[in-house]
């Protein structure tokens, strides 16, 4: 059975190393495995719930956009989409709202945490709380359930969100799946074993603490310029060093082979120095990361290939979200009045008819041929040297019928089925008598 495995990318910021290592090379590597049906997409629309500057929004929706594609994410294999582009994720949020009990939202645990600093702070405990923030839950359900997405790979800080969706599926199918599944019941797929990479001071590597390595930001000088940063002991060349607990030598596994690896802890106890340590890791990322940075840079100068390709991830995705949407109304009681309407009396289908055709051949002169129900030749006129002349025999077989035919100017040697030719006759007078 294919796996439905779905995988939202924040786009408040820019990404740097550890985001490549820990989030993007795994996401993009479980994407390639056999049966597996992998969607990502950009979280546009939960950046609004954290960042209020549109132009923030605009740009690090258009970077991680263009990292994932430079990163080797397959748009072949994947479906790969804005959450913004798929009007169906809200619609599903307010029907999911609509059943959703407010208590419920109260345990979430981004509220709590807000409620919490605003009590500790002696702050209205909503004090700048929107209902984004206090919705966000329900909103990431939808996102999951629109595609009936079997594993969601989070960290541990997000399972209760998938709780809270698995609890909202089984309300939604109990009340209106008449007895069905309508919403599979999403797994949370804990990401334990996620590398995770120290930053220059050897916390883990973050914005918000001012200690992470660019990715593609600045190019191999920024990227060079962060790795010298990199805090290490004070051992000096030639002195034997202790890799381990070493910020440097994690960063070197999380890009080297287990060889590399096991030469370069041999060289650090060997009083390798850690200025030329530095280098070697710098050479080691470059290595993989420059044509990564180069395929960016080009997706960056042309924004329309990005936006082209998002579109067709977009409509590739509401082709599995609008009919799902569609069965959802159906089921919540939003249905067309056209489906009320009594049956109308279905009309007896008119029998197919002989029919003449008149048309002008390449030697100037006009006829006309009688073709059968099932398009067959049934009577060839002669030529007549006037469209006229044509169309008042054609007249005259219609009114007369049979009682024509022995007038009829035949070409030579014309052999006709008179009984076929009678018949066909007599179909066009009943069906013009009627």
């Amino acid at each position: 059975m294919t796996q439905r495995v779905l995988t939202g990318i924040t786009t408040t910021g820019t990404l740097h190393l550890g985001n490549f290592v820990g989030a993007i090379r795994p996401a993009i590597a479980a994407s390639r495995e056999s049966g597996v049906e992998s969607f990502f997409f950009m979280a546009d629309y939960h950046a609004l719930i954290k960042c209020d500057d549109p132009a923030r929004i605009a740009r690090s929706r258009l970077e991680i956009a263009a990292t994932w594609l430079a990163a080797g994410l397959d748009t072949s294999r994947v479906t790969f989409y804005r959450q913004s582009d798929i009007p169906e994720i809200p619609e599903l949020s307010w029907l999911l709202t609509c059943m959703t009990s407010k208590g419920q939202m109260n345990r979430a645990h981004a509220y709590k945490a807000a409620t919490d600093a605003n009590l500790a702070a002696g702050e209205d405990l909503d004090a700048g709380v929107t209902m984004g923030l206090y919705s966000y839950p329900i909103l990431m359900a939808a996102d999951i359930l629109i595609f009936n997405a079997h594993r969601v790979p989070v960290g541990r800080d997000q399972v209760q969100h998938i709780e809270m969706a698995r609890d909202v599926a089984q309300r939604f199918n109990h009340q209106f799946g008449g007895g069905a599944e309508f919403f599979v019941l999403p797994e949370a797929n804990v990401e334990e074993d996620v590398a995770q990479l120290p930053g220059l001071d050897g916390r883990k590597m973050s914005k918000s603490y001012d200690n992470s390595i660019p990715l593609f930001e600045g190019g191999a000088k920024a990227l060079k310029e962060a790795i010298a940063r990199i805090k290490t002991d004070s051992k000096l060349p030639g002195e034997p060093k202790d890799p381990e607990g070493q910020a440097l030598v994690t960063i070197y596994d999380a890009f080297a082979t287990p060889q590399q690896r096991a030469d370069f802890r041999a060289a650090l106890r060997a009083g390798l120095a850690w200025g030329e340590a530095k280098q070697q890791l710098f050479e080691l990322i470059e290595a993989q990361i420059a044509p990564m940075r180069e395929r960016y840079a080009e997706l960056m100068a042309h924004p329309e290939r990005i936006e082209a390709i998002l579109q067709e991830g977009a409509a590739k995705a509401r082709r599995l979200a609008a009919p799902l949407l569609a069965r959802a109304r159906e089921a919540v009681g939003l249905r067309s009045f056209a489906a009320l309407a009594p049956a109308a009396k279905a009309k007896p289908a008119k029998a197919a008819l002989p029919v003449f055709k008149q048309y002008r051949e390449a030697d100037g002169q006009f006829y006309f041929k009688l073709n059968a129900a099932d398009g067959s030749l049934l009577l060839q006129s002669q030529g007549f040297a006037e469209g006229r002349a044509a169309g008042q025999w054609v007249a005259r077989l219609k009114r007369e019928g049979q009682s024509a035919l022995a007038d009829l100017p035949l070409p030579p040697g014309l052999v006709l089925d008179a009984a076929a030719v009678v018949a066909a006759l007599a179909a066009l007078q009943e069906a013009e008598a009627g």
